[in-house]
C-alpha cells in the first residue's frame, strides 16, 4: 500500500471527507448502538434504516442532498412509530412494522420515478448501499452537527434510558417520563441511522449500529466501557474499510474499486464472530481441604 505515503490517499479531498464522515458515524453509532441492544430495539433500528431509503429516494427525486431526505424521513418515522405504538414491546413491534411497510412502498415508487427521470440506476445503488467517497464537503458540517446533537441527547438521557430498559414501571414510579424518554431516544436513533445511511447506505446502516455494540457487550459488561469499545470497533472498521476500498482500485479489474460498504460490513461481522473464539475462563481447581470441608456434616 505504497500510496499511503503519497499525496493520492490522504491528499485526496474525497478521502478526507470520507474519513471525517466515517469517524462521526462510527462514534455516534457505537454509543447509540449500545443502548439499542440493551433496550432490545434492534428491530426499530433496522426499520428506521429501511425507512431512510424512502427519504433518500424522495430527496433524489426532488433534486436535493440525500442526507436531508434520510434525516427528515427518519425523524418523521420515529415520531410516528412512537405515536401509534404502546409501551409494551409487542405494541412497539406492530407499530414499527406498519410504518416500515408503508415507507418501503413509497421508497419503491420514488426509486422508480427517479430512474425514469434520470435513466440511471447509479443513484439507486448509492441510496441503498452508500458511497462515502461521493459525499459533498458541503454536507460535512451538517453531519458533524447532527452527530454531536445525537450524542448530547444520549449523554443527557443515559441513566433514564438504562432504567427504562430495566423496568419501565420502576422508572415511572421514580418520576421518569418514560414516553418522552422513548421519543427522544428514537429521534437520536433516527439521526444516527441517517448518518450511517450516508456512509454505507440505507440498507446496510444497521451494521454499524448493531454490530460493534453487540461485539462490545460480549467483551465488557459496563455500559460505559461498552460504548467506548463499540465506538473504537466501528471506527477501526470504517477507517480500514475506506483504506481497502481505495486500495481496491489497484485490484483486478483495475480502475473499478469495490464498495466501501462491503468492507465495513465485512469487518464488523468479522469482529463480532471473533468474540466467539474466546475461550471461557477456566475455574481454578479446588484444594482437597475445600472439598473435604464442603462434604463434612458441619
Amino acid at each position: 500500500m505504497h500510496y499511503l505515503v503519497e499525496p493520492g490517499f490522504l491528499g485526496s479531498p474525497s478521502v478526507r471527507t470520507a474519513l471525517i464522515v466515517g469517524t462521526v458515524v462510527a462514534v455516534t453509532s457505537g454509543v447509540i448502538g449500545v443502548f439499542t441492544v440493551i433496550r432490545g430495539q434492534s428491530f426499530a433500528g433496522h426499520s428506521l434504516s429501511d425507512v431512510a431509503t424512502t427519504g433518500g429516494a424522495g430527496a433524489f427525486l426532488a433534486g436535493i442532498d440525500q442526507f436531508w431526505g434520510f434525516l427528515v424521513m427518519g425523524a418523521a418515522a420515529a415520531l410516528l412509530m412512537e405515536g401509534i405504538g404502546v409501551q409494551r414491546r409487542r405494541g412497539r413491534d406492530v407499530a414499527t412494522g406498519v410504518v416500515l411497510g408503508g415507507a418501503l412502498g413509497l421508497a419503491a415508487l420514488f426509486l422508480y420515478l427517479g430512474t425514469l427521470k434520470t435513466a440511471s440506476t447509479g443513484a439507486s445503488f448509492t441510496i441503498l448501499f452508500g458511497s462515502i467517497f461521493v459525499v459533498s464537503p458541503d454536507t460535512v458540517p451538517a453531519v458533524v452537527a447532527a452527530g454531536l446533537i445525537a450524542l448530547a441527547v444520549i449523554a443527557l438521557l443515559a441513566r433514564p434510558l438504562l432504567l427504562t430498559a430495566l423496568s419501565p414501571d420502576i422508572a415511572r414510579t421514580r418520576g421518569v417520563p418514560v414516553r418522552a424518554v422513548g421519543i427522544a431516544y428514537l429521534m437520536a436513533l433516527a439521526v444516527d441511522v441517517s448518518l450511517s445511511a450516508v456512509a454505507i447506505g440505507a440498507v446496510l446502516s444497521t451494521a454499524l449500529l448493531i454490530g460493534p455494540a453487540a461485539t462490545a457487550l460480549r467483551l465488557v459488561k459496563s455500559p460505559v466501557k461498552a460504548m467506548a469499545v463499540a465506538a473504537a470497533a466501528g471506527l477501526a472498521a470504517t477507517w480500514i474499510g475506506v483504506l481497502l476500498a481505495y486500495d481496491s482500485y489497484y485490484w483486478p479489474p483495475h480502475g473499478h474499486g469495490w464498495p466501501v460498504s462491503f468492507f465495513v460490513v465485512a469487518l464488523v461481522l468479522a469482529g463480532y464472530l471473533a468474540t466467539y473464539a474466546r475461550r471461557p475462563r477456566r475455574l481454578l481447581p479446588r484444594s482437597p481441604h475445600e472439598e473435604a470441608a464442603e462434604c463434612s456434616p458441619a
